[in-house]
């Protein structure tokens, strides 16, 4: 049986993913939690071969908590689920170490095709997205703009347009407030902004594009 722990912040998704999965016959549901940290504090103490999160937590977001696991657990595989655009966030996820993206939108049968696929060694992402990928393309603006994002500085994003302060977003990604003043430069320069508040509104728009 794979065993699974799933993250999400709202209660009814994870109840919802605990009733569709409680009757299959090669997965698992071990455990349910509702933040990064979380998340950090169960695998310490029990056993789990895949992590189906979601990215925007209170508390330790999904792309930090993706450089743990990477660093301290890479025998763990972890899903991202989420409501975020896959061209907009996927890439960067998978850059992260993520095994695979999913859009809260998909079916039943694709979660668990998703799950199988990662379990097995392979890297799960929409059919769209790979055929972009595989040809070069790009229908969403956003996206590409995005993908010129190095990890770490889609995390500082991240953190920005959820209105995390330099000295909080340096506690949760564990680098001086100078560093974070840093990206956020390299963010202003990148999307031609001069304020915090106009880099914030603008990525939020590429993010819709």
């Amino acid at each position: 049986m794979i065993k699974l722990l799933i993250a999400d912040n709202h209660p009814i998704t994870r109840k919802g993913l605990e009733i569709l999965f409680s009757a299959s016959p090669n997965i698992k549901i071990v455990g349910s939690v509702n933040d990064g940290e979380a998340i950090l504090e169960f695998i310490k103490k029990n056993p789990v071969d895949i992590i189906l999160t979601e990215t925007d937590f209170p508390k330790l977001n999904g792309l930090t908590v993706l450089r743990y696991l990477k660093h301290d657990y890479p025998n763990i595989k972890t899903i991202i689920f989420s409501s975020q655009p896959e061209e907009v966030y996927a890439i960067n996820a998978i850059k992260a170490g993520a095994a695979g993206y999913l859009n809260k939108s998909v079916n039943v049968i694709s979660i668990n095709e998703a799950i199988l696929k990662v379990h097995d060694g392979g890297i799960h992402l929409s059919n769209e997205l790979t055929q972009q990928l595989a040809f070069g393309n790009r229908v969403n603006k956003g996206g590409t703009f995005y993908k010129k994002l190095s990890t770490r500085e889609a995390e500082v994003l991240k953190l920005l347009t959820v209105g995390r302060k330099n000295k909080e977003i340096s506690k949760e990604l564990d680098i001086n407030e100078k560093t974070v003043s840093t990206y956020k430069a390299r963010l202003m320069r990148k999307l031609k902004v001069t304020n915090l508040v106009d880099l914030v509104n603008q990525a939020k728009l590429s993010a819709q594009l």
